[in-house]
């Protein structure tokens, strides 16, 4: 079985897929952190994430694993564990234009098919229920207010900047991801549609176990 949620930064989708996860006993899967994986490990490498043929062949020959460990989503690259390395102002500089270059999306999208296999799974991102997982009966797509997202960044404390240029990366990443060239982010045909800025992660939770129940 696979539950796919879709949406912009900010929307709740890793909290909610996580919480979904954990409830069912599924595996938990964020597409984002595979395309910041491979922004971090082009970085370290030197490979400028604008250099889509470098990228390219660094992706491809890149071993990526994700794995639940101690009930914590962990992402080796090369058999490193790189999870703590994700989620910098760099990282999220980077990771969206990295993942907008469409060889690149293949790569992480056949991953994750294959992580699926034989599984149940809770998998979100920007694609999941457009390209990865059409079929599931199981497709949500969570959004919310740019100042709602902004706020929820805001109060992770993972960055520096100011509430302001936070709020300002999330509308240029949402343009970003709304016009790549393949796998961009909109609400396809009959994907369930939920408005998370004036709800708690628990009523978005009983929406989408109602739903799929």
């Amino acid at each position: 079985m696979v539950i796919a949620i879709d949406g912009p930064a900010g929307s709740g989708k890793s909290t909610i897929a996580k919480l979904l996860a954990e409830k069912k006993g599924f595996l938990y899967i964020n597409s984002g952190k595979l395309y910041r994986a491979i922004t971090a490990g082009c970085l370290k490498a030197g490979i400028s994430p604008a250099d889509s043929e470098k990228v390219q062949e660094f992706a491809k020959n890149a071993d990526i694993d994700y794995q639940i460990i101690g009930g914590k989503d962990t992402v080796f690259l090369n058999g490193e564990d790189i999870t703590d390395q994700l989620h910098t102002d760099e990282i999220d500089k980077h990771s969206s234009p990295l993942s907008a270059i469409v060889p690149v999306r293949h790569i992480v999208n056949d991953i994750i098919r294959k992580l699926a296999q034989g599984r149940d799974i809770v998998v979100e991102g920007r694609d999941m229920t457009t390209v990865v997982f059409p079929d599931t009966p199981y497709r949500f797509y969570l959004d919310a207010s740019a100042e709602s997202r902004a706020k929820r960044r805001f109060d992770q404390g993972t960055s520096k900047m100011s509430l302001e240029e936070v709020k300002n990366a999330i509308l240029a990443r949402d343009d970003i991801d709304k016009n790549k060239a393949e796998g961009s982010l909109k609400i396809a045909q009959g994907v369930h549609f939920l408005d998370t800025s004036d709800l708690t992660i628990i009523q978005v939770y009983d929406k989408l176990i109602e739903r799929i129940d």
